[in-house]
């Protein structure tokens, strides 16, 4: 009972701090002129009426969350008295701090990326590449302290199946993944309250996890986030009056990875990650099936009308406020059925 009284109390703190802080944060960021340069050939062109809305909001729940998550975490062990130098409780910790890191550190590039598109004022920020070398090192850098702080497994685990050890074949394997997940969350926020609405559901789904699974140092993250991502949401949701930038959806891309990561579940990572999944698999489909066909028949054709998938449901006619709880519902769905696979298996 104590374990979830504290963490109600970190949700609803967190979400507290994250709404309180919009108050304060929108205005500065109004102030500075740190607007989202929108360029129409990135969405629909109704989006243009966005131009210039506040950037980087993602500090709000960044803030909160890592400031509940390690608070919640110390009150409870403080609350259960136990041998704070034991190895199996350092370790806890410290997989927990590994998780705040990596997330604040892809935080930190969407930062950088935010930071030089409004100095630029255009949607240009740091090229691919540089991207995706600060995404590796970063990555590298996760999964050593992994490593280091006890989930030496190098077994790919999908329940029904799970690879014999793979050594550092797992960890070629797993580097790719951390890097496509993490941009697979960017490229859902691409409309109002989208990316924290699903990220919201996948931090629900992934504290019921972390408590079958007795990981119950991460549900304080997950809690903290949740609850994070529901206060930005007050500024958010449609007529969003701040977005969370790269700053925001790298962190919480991370923090969706890590989560999964630490638990060592991989199959209920690609379920809890479901909708950003398909998110990022749209657009691989889109390009890869234009080039096919400009190759072939000289001119590219498209099989959606607009990519990520979110803009085809929106040109198709969807309202923003229905997409967010077709793909939340969606998100519930495909969570249920990971923590369904996590029992059986």
């Amino acid at each position: 009972m104590r374990f979830w009284i504290i963490n109600f109390a970190v949700t609803m703190l967190s979400f507290a701090i994250a709404g309180v802080s919009g108050i304060f944060l929108v205005p500065f960021l109004h102030k500075l002129k740190f607007g989202q340069p929108i360029k129409v050939k990135d969405g629909p062109k109704w989006h243009a009426k966005k131009q210039g809305t506040p950037t980087m909001g993602g500090f709000m729940f960044i803030i909160s969350t890592v400031i509940t998550a390690i608070l919640g975490y110390w009150l409870y062990r403080w609350s259960t008295n136990p041998d704070v130098t034991s190895k199996a409780t350092l370790n806890s910790f410290y997989r927990l701090l590994s998780v705040i890191v990596f997330a604040a550190l892809f935080g930190l590039i969407g930062f950088i990326d935010d930071f030089i598109k409004v100095v630029r004022k255009n949607n240009d920020g740091l090229s691919a590449m540089q991207k995706i070398a600060l995404q590796l090192v970063f990555s590298v850098g996760f999964l050593f302290a992994l490593n280091k702080f006890g989930d030496t497994s190098t077994r790919l685990d999908f329940g029904f199946f799970r690879t014999p050890e793979l050594h550092i074949f797992y960890y070629i394997i797993l580097i790719p993944v951390i890097i496509y997940l993490t941009n697979a969350v960017n490229l859902t926020d691409g409309i109002d309250g989208l990316c924290g609405s699903v990220t919201f559901v996948a931090m629900l789904i992934f504290t019921v996890c972390c408590s079958i699974l007795g990981s119950n140092e991460m549900t304080y993250f997950t809690m903290a986030l949740a609850g994070g991502c529901l206060g930005f949401l007050i500024w958010n949701f449609n007529p969003a009056k701040c977005f969370m930038g790269d700053t925001g959806s790298m962190f919480l891309g991370a923090s969706v990875t890590g989560v999964g990561l630490v638990l060592h579940k991989h199959l209920l990572l690609i379920l809890v990650a479901l909708v950003y999944i398909l998110e990022a698999l749209s657009v691989v489909i889109q390009v890869s099936y234009f080039k096919y066909t400009k190759k072939k028949y000289g001119e590219g054709r498209r099989i959606f009308k607009m990519t990520p998938i979110h803009h085809h449901f929106e040109m198709s006619g969807f309202s923003e406020y229905k997409i967010v709880i077709t793909f939340s519902a969606a998100g519930i769905i495909s969570g249920v059925l990971g923590i369904i696979t996590l029992l059986a298996f």
